[in-house]
């Protein structure tokens, strides 16, 4: 099992899981309503070949009582908060969706910090039709994912049900989505806080860091598995990008698509 431990932030505590390695450190950063479990299925598939460490981000979790303010700027500092409190000057950044952009916004920031970068599934600009507000750019780009935070679940049993009825995930299911699962739930519901997605998608739909030279590993299918997935392979043109063949925007971490990840990681720190 990982260890967890609480990091000093700006606002409070910042809590961060740790799956041990004897390589370089790499930080995993997740999507917009996920959380530090989103990567076990990686960090299995690693097998100790990175020290292999993911932050419930800010607003999220076993982070969600950080306040304000929110945004990329503020996660790569937390980042940084991580890195300094490890006491490692360079860093490998991966980030799965939302977690792609506070990787490109963090390396953008602090270039001198970070040692590579890999996105998966996020960090390039979503297709957003001109002049589309946040919580209609929300909708558009990840509802299924918005839809569960005005939603209250009776019990833990029932918040689980309502994720394995999504064929995204329910025809993959297993024990590390559980687990990812259970993490969200609190109090019969999402723990994530609406204000901080909010403010998250402002900046990763509006406003993010530039990504053209960091390479990519996208899924062709979405959130529902449907066939078209985040991206289309034409706005991935002319980027060091390569297709996981038969997963959707989760499995490509939680499923199938964890070796391959994996393998990329291991490949990027020379492990």
């Amino acid at each position: 099992m990982p260890a967890e431990f609480d990091v000093p932030a700006d606002g409070g505590p910042l809590r961060v899981v740790e799956w041990p390695g004897d390589g370089p450190l790499v930080i995993a950063l997740h999507g917009i309503t996920a959380n530090a479990l989103s990567w076990a299925r990686v960090a299995r598939a690693l097998n100790r070949r990175v020290r292999f460490v993911a932050p419930d981000l800010r607003g999220r979790a076993r982070s969600a009582q950080l306040p304000g303010p929110y945004g990329m700027a503020q996660h790569a500092a937390d980042i940084m908060a991580i890195a300094d409190f490890l006491g490692v000057r360079r860093v490998g950044l991966v980030g799965h969706s939302m977690g792609g952009f506070v990787a490109t916004e963090t390396a953008e920031r602090h270039p001198e910090r970070v040692s590579s970068v890999l996105l998966v599934d996020g960090g390039v600009p979503l297709a957003i039709p001109d002049g589309m507000d946040v919580d209609a750019a929300l909708a558009h780009t990840v509802g299924p994912a918005m839809k569960r935070l005005a939603m209250t679940f009776p019990t833990l049993d029932a918040y689980i049900a309502f994720f394995e009825a999504n064929p995204a995930m329910g025809r993959y299911w297993s024990a590390e989505m559980s687990r990812y699962i259970e993490r969200d739930y609190v109090d019969g519901g999402s723990s994530c806080d609406v204000t901080a997605i909010r403010a998250d998608a402002a900046d990763m739909l509006k406003n993010p860091a530039p990504h053209a030279h960091h390479p990519i590993l996208w899924a062709p299918r979405g959130m529902q598995d449907q066939p078209q997935g985040m991206y289309a392979a034409a706005q991935l043109d002319g980027m060091d990008a390569t297709l996981v063949a038969d997963v959707n925007h989760y499995t490509i971490v939680l499923g199938a698509g964890a070796t391959r990840v994996a393998a990329k990681i291991a490949g990027m720190t020379g492990n």
